[in-house]
């Protein structure tokens, strides 16, 4: 009976994984339907703000035994935060939910690609660049803008991947994570008040939107993450979280009836296949020991997040 119990829990954790993917695309849909009424950097902001007032409450962090290293890798993820936030809810905009996932997902899949020293990641790299070309090609009809953001929000969420680890090391909970997501609502919110407070005045309603974004987007996959991460091993994780594109081509169409063209649709397919793939081929390659003969992963793996350390937040 113990054994059946686990194979159903290893049956859930992908569904807990596309649970965690699509709350994250509905989050962003959620916000984009709001913009007529308050822009990118106020739900940007509401989002770091209302998480970050959530997590403090939650896991209550002993400033007072941070030692300056760790400040300052978690100030540096904050700064990550406002970045990533700011530029994929402003990408949105422009952009089908889909396209934006996707375009962002180049961040993390450069990473990889980056660490790696094995010649068959090439062929990945060329069909990400094969995806991106479908893109950014003429006749594509995609917004330079929107584009260009979605690059900076790549740019921000490849560096996301690097400090998130780094902070998961140096914090044995939460706190890393709830002083990096504080840090960057300071910095954000300020931003947006003076921007578009007027907007949320007028429409004080939106604040609602503001916190729900925040749950669906930052706190439920923050819980399916760990979730998942107990019933299931990182690198089919990994593979699983490639998806996030296509599932949120598919929550554009249904709550903002954005469609995606058969060009674009080919980009997000060799985009999510190249990302995959890295994952894969990743975790099937022998595993390098330290002198101690002991695993030793390098910077760019897929590794399993320790408390305090996610692979959901945009």
């Amino acid at each position: 009976m113990k054994v059946d119990k686990v194979h159903r829990s290893r049956r859930l954790a992908p569904l807990l994984v596309l649970a965690q993917i699509s709350s994250l695309q509905v989050g962003a849909a959620v916000a984009k339907g709001a913009y007529a009424e308050v822009g990118a950097t106020a739900l940007a902001g509401m989002r770091l703000l209302f998480s970050a007032v959530i997590m403090w409450a939650l896991v209550r962090p002993n400033l007072r035994a941070v030692a300056a290293h760790k400040w300052r890798a978690a100030a540096a993820l904050g700064v990550v935060f406002a970045g990533m936030n700011v530029a994929y809810f402003t990408a949105i905009t422009y952009l089908p939910i889909g396209i934006a996932s996707t375009v962002e997902l180049l961040g993390p899949l450069a990473v990889a690609l980056a660490m790696s020293r094995h010649m068959t990641d090439a062929v990945c790299a060329l069909a990400a660049v094969a995806g991106v070309v479908l893109l950014a090609a003429p006749g594509a009809s995609l917004p330079v803008a929107g584009l260009l953001l979605g690059g900076l929000a790549a740019a921000c969420r490849a560096s996301y991947v690097l400090l998130n680890r780094t902070v998961g090391r140096l914090f044995d909970d939460w706190s890393g994570l709830t002083i990096a997501l504080t840090i960057g609502a300071c910095l954000l919110v300020p931003v947006a008040a003076v921007t578009q407070g007027a907007a949320v005045v007028r429409h004080p309603a939106v604040l609602g939107t503001g916190l729900l974004v925040a749950l669906l987007s930052s706190l439920i996959p923050y819980s399916l993450d760990m979730t998942a991460l107990r019933r299931m091993d990182a690198r089919a994780f990994g593979i699983l979280l490639s998806l996030s594109p296509a599932v949120g081509a598919g929550v554009g169409f249904a709550l903002l009836h954005e469609h995606i063209t058969v060009q674009q649709g080919c980009a997000i397919a060799l985009i999510v296949a190249a990302s995959a793939w890295s994952v894969r081929a990743a975790g099937r390659r022998p595993e390098r020991r330290d002198r101690r003969g002991a695993p030793a992963r390098p910077d760019g793996a897929v590794s399993q997040p320790r408390a305090g350390q996610t692979g959901s937040v945009e």
